[in-house]
């Protein structure tokens, strides 16, 4: 797994990444806000007609967002919530175990691999154009 990021990150620049890291600070940044602001507006359309509650600033509404996910969290931080049990038994993309292997793969195979099934789709696209003649 040490060469994971490296491996991902070998046909980019250091501007490119410089640049992949800016666009994730911005977009983070802007969601966080645009929940903020959305909260906010649901909050003042639905609350004050329906159970008579006083209208909130964006401040107010950040702060809701905040206890909603401390108080509802989901399988955030901790494992002791019985959702998270269930999620954890399965197998998922996100399960890194297998991952110990990655490395020695790719020194081993996985540019060999990598350039038969490039020739394999290539044939395949072009068996496709001549049917289609």
């Amino acid at each position: 797994m040490k060469n994971y990021f490296a491996h991902k990150m070998r046909k980019k620049s250091p501007l490119e990444i410089v640049g992949i890291i800016i666009f994730g600070i911005i977009a983070i940044t802007g969601l966080a806000i645009l929940f903020g602001f959305v909260i906010m507006w649901l909050w003042n359309w639905l609350m004050p007609e329906i159970f008579g509650l006083t209208t909130i600033n964006y401040w107010q509404a950040v702060g809701l967002f905040i206890l909603f996910k401390v108080l509802l969290g989901g399988c955030g931080g901790g494992k002791s919530s019985k959702k998270c049990k269930d999620h954890d038994t399965k197998k998922s993309k996100s399960d890194f175990s297998k991952w110990e292997h990655y490395d020695k793969f790719w020194e081993e195979e996985g540019d060999r691999l990598y350039e038969e099934y490039i020739e394999r789709k290539e044939k395949k696209i072009q068996t496709d154009e001549s049917e289609l003649r």
